[in-house]
């Protein structure tokens, strides 16, 4: 991997990370176009990236970190599930990340579940994260799991599962956020920790680019966490949902026919 290439993947983890198309999904289809997916290093990269991007969250909700205790027992409440999970499935969920065809599936159902998820969570009653109860936030932690699979979005399942549970958009949208500041340092340290594991090491040329995305990474989802916030109010999910849509159908097909997509 160079400069170029990580700065690439950088951008679109920056563009992606916010929007309920899968951003990890985004970031392996972009390395394996790049010819640079089975390395090691790129793995752990692509993991690693997501922290700077998640950490514009906390620059943009400042005031909102330093509130109260009960913001960081929700954030906590919320964590735990796909804490729990994520260790006891980490095996399964590696092998899923190799299935090409479970990334189409993913994508496919949950756009057509954003089609119509405007629809049937019209109603909020939540408009203010104060309001959010601990039972609220553990189910909306539930909702995260899902994200497990390959092809579904993190952002998108938890925003899906706060507004089943009455919150508003934005507010789902938010706490979606928040909970993402938890959930990829977790997830980063156990990459490092997995990456030493198995006998690799990070030499200076591989640190100098995990700090060039983390800050390019950052610098983008700046910008596009104020543009998803702005136009999911005005316009809601459908055309992330027909991209979704567009997206497995892509995949799915080509699979299909008989190309070999084993680098997704």
């Amino acid at each position: 991997m160079n400069s170029f290439e990580a700065i690439v993947l950088a951008i679109v983890e920056g563009l992606t990370e916010f929007l309920p198309v899968s951003s990890t999904g985004h970031m392996i289809i972009t390395s394996s176009l790049m010819g640079i997916a089975s390395e090691p290093f790129v793995k752990l990269f692509t993991i690693v990236i997501q922290l700077g991007a998640i950490l514009s969250v906390v620059v943009l909700y400042f005031k909102r970190f330093f509130k109260s205790i009960n913001f960081y027992i929700k954030l906590l409440v919320a964590f735990i599930p796909a804490a729990v999970f994520g260790l006891l499935l980490s095996k399964k969920i590696d092998e899923l990340l190799e299935s090409p065809m479970a990334v189409g599936i993913s994508l496919l159902i949950g756009g057509v579940i954003l089609l119509f998820v405007d629809k049937w969570f019209n109603k909020p009653t939540i408009n203010e994260e104060e309001e959010i109860s601990y039972l609220t936030a553990l189910k909306i932690g539930f909702f995260q799991c899902i994200a497990m699979l390959p092809g579904v979005s993190r952002s998108g399942a938890t925003i899906v599962g706060g507004m089943s549970q009455k919150l508003s958009r934005k507010v789902a949208a938010e706490f979606s956020f928040f909970l993402a500041v938890p959930t990829m340092f977790a997830a980063t340290a156990k990459k490092l920790y997995d990456f030493y594991k198995e006998g690799h090491t990070i030499t200076h040329d591989q640190t100098n680019l995990l700090i060039i995305g983390n800050v390019v990474a950052f610098i983008v989802a700046l910008l596009a966490i104020k543009s998803f916030i702005g136009y999911l109010n005005k316009h809601g999910f459908r055309v992330f949902g027909w991209y979704r849509i567009a997206a497995g159908l892509i995949i799915i097909i080509l699979l299909l026919s008989g190309h070999n997509l084993q680098i997704i």
